[in-house]
């Protein structure tokens, strides 16, 4: 994610439904208390949603997007389009929902500090919001409903595939960069905070560069020759793409540079928030493995959370997807869910 995360690629109605594809793909929920409004009982039926998601020109959000609309524009509801990859962007369209005076706002946070206003004059205007993918700002936590992927967990598991795959190779050290999402935004932040706090257990395998990729493929390929071109070969051991279409522009600016990738000596690369390209990639062997956080499980659970919220029953303030580390030695488990985009 993006630009939440944000970037090109990837579906019950019932809450019995979502806990079996939440547990086919490893999602599941957590979280206390109730919804932090009432959506009354009637259902979805002539309900108007200002979706301030991330833009369709990233893939993840492409697809998202597609399986989110289409799920409750099924139910009756009225869904305008307010999506886009830009921050600021992103903040005037929150501010025109507010005056849009929808039933519901359902907004992803590309810059998580710069939506603490909007999301605090939505409550003053008793306008209920929904959050999902990354977490909002602690001074709004309360303000605020939220579908959540794992972060944390997305980041420890790209550590773990980064230093096995390492390890794998006889390397008893190595060095490594990682391009992110949006670095402003929480889903970013909190990946970070779990690959960090991974990587910490094993210091001799050490980040020497972090550049933000902003959730853009075509960015983080710019960002990767770059790198390459500053630390040579011989200067990167591993390297942490964000989602998968970040890792993949990774691989590709490797080999251009002349740089050999996986097997027995060359770099070994992760990704996260899988795609059909990252598991084609890990069977390959160019990509030594990825996560889930796919964009279809948790549109799945967040349209099922707008369901619940408006018709029963209530949902939890939160609820949390759960994530699972991807390798060649599952990726058969995790094929289907992650092909979706």
């Amino acid at each position: 994610m993006i630009s939440a995360h944000v970037t090109h690629l990837r579906l019950a109605v019932a809450a019995a439904a979502v806990g079996l594809l939440a547990a086919g793909c490893g999602g599941g929920s957590s979280g206390g208390g109730s919804a932090t409004s009432s959506g009354g009982a009637g259902g979805l039926e002539g309900k108007t949603i200002d979706f301030v998601g991330y833009g369709k020109d990233n893939p993840w959000g492409a697809y998202f997007n597609g399986v989110f609309v289409k799920k409750l524009e099924a139910e009756g509801a009225k869904i305008r389009d307010l999506t886009t990859m830009d921050p600021g962007t992103a903040v005037s369209n929150f501010n025109q929902a507010i005056a849009n005076r929808p039933d519901l706002i359902v907004a992803a946070l590309l810059d998580t500090s710069s939506m603490v206003v909007p999301i605090k004059k939505a409550k003053q205007a008793s306008i209920p919001v929904l959050v999902f993918d990354g977490r909002p700002d602690p001074s709004t936590d309360g303000d605020v409903m939220q579908v959540l992927s794992d972060s944390e967990a997305l980041g420890t598991a790209a550590a773990q595939n980064l230093v096995e795959g390492m390890k794998a190779q006889g390397k008893s050290s190595g060095n490594i960069i990682a391009i992110t999402g949006t670095k402003s935004g929480f889903a970013s932040q909190d990946r970070m905070k779990g690959f960090d706090a991974e990587l910490a257990r094993t210091p001799e395998y050490k980040v020497v560069d972090v550049q933000d990729g902003n959730w853009d493929p075509t960015l983080s390929g710019r960002i990767a020759t770059q790198l390459f071109a500053k630390y040579g070969c011989s200067g990167i051991q591993g390297a942490y793409g964000m989602a998968d279409y970040q890792a993949l522009p990774i691989i590709a600016a490797a080999k251009q540079a002349g740089c050999e990738v996986g097997g027995k000596t060359g770099v070994i690369v992760t990704g996260s928030n899988c795609f059909k390209v990252g598991i084609d990639a890990i069977r390959s062997g160019a990509l030594y493995g990825t996560a889930t956080e796919d964009p279809g499980t948790i549109a799945e659970q967040t349209a099922d959370y707008v369901i619940r919220y408006f018709g029963g029953p209530k949902p939890p303030a939160k609820e949390l997807v759960k994530e699972e580390r991807v390798t060649k030695g599952n990726v058969d488990q995790y094929a289907e869910q992650c092909s979706k985009a």
